[in-house]
């Protein structure tokens, strides 16, 4: 991009840094006092959804991945996020032993479903970027880059960029059948004077950020306890 800054200049340099910090020292402002993302937006990756499929976190910086360095160049980063997979992960016990890690299978992008959104969701994000208030910036595609044009080879680049969003749900998936890890009262089967509640009782994701719907589920977790205590 051309014309415009972004953090990746500031925050690229070590000056740059210095004053970031002295920003926020003195007046609780700047980049250290943003929120992760500074734009949201939800929409249809195909018209043929009858509600929103897709969720856009944008940032005025980009980096390789996180916890990397961010770029020295300018740039913004237009993160999209599919919000109904179909492609399920696991996660299981690996030992008897509590402090030895599970094995986690995220498994994205296992559905042909899930392909296409990928793929959908990268054609959109670059006609939204081909739009006329952002012409006179000249912005150039970084990642996944503009040899990627096929569906096949979309699909690719979304399993080499894609990542997690941070809002892992369902590992004790709540339901009324018994093989579901908790009740409708949010109660561990098998297991008495338990209850679960936080996002990993949500049998599917939640078309949106999980904050929200995870403390509605402990205030009626709250309710249970309450109810049950009299």
């Amino acid at each position: 991009m051309t014309g415009i800054r972004t953090l990746n200049e500031q925050a690229s340099r070590m000056l740059g840094k210095m004053a970031i910090g002295w920003e926020y020292l003195i007046s609780r402002s700047g980049p250290m006092s943003m929120a992760p993302s500074q734009l949201g937006m939800f929409t249809r990756s195909d018209p043929s959804f009858e509600t929103p499929n897709l969720q856009y976190h944008v940032q005025p910086l980009s980096l390789e991945r996180f916890g990397d360095p961010v770029h020295a160049f300018p740039a913004f980063t237009a993160s999209v996020c599919n919000l109904r997979p179909d492609s399920r992960g696991s996660v299981h016990l690996t030992d008897p032993d509590f402090t030895k890690q599970p094995a986690i299978r995220p498994n994205y992008l296992s559905t042909e479903t899930d392909r296409h959104v990928a793929a959908d969701a990268i054609r959109l994000t670059r006609h939204i970027v081909e739009q006329e208030p952002l012409k006179r910036y000249h912005p150039e595609e970084f990642k996944p880059g503009p040899e990627y044009q096929s569906e096949e080879e979309l699909v690719e680049a979304a399993g080499k960029i894609g990542t997690t969003i941070f809002h892992p749900v369902g590992t004790c998936r709540m339901g009324a059948d018994p093989d579901s890890v908790v009740d409708p009262e949010l109660r561990v089967r098998g297991i008495s004077g338990l209850r679960v509640a936080d996002a990993s009782i949500m049998p599917t994701i939640t078309s949106g950020n999980t904050n929200s719907p995870t403390i509605m589920i402990a205030e009626k977790a709250a309710d249970f306890v309450k109810a049950a205590a009299h």
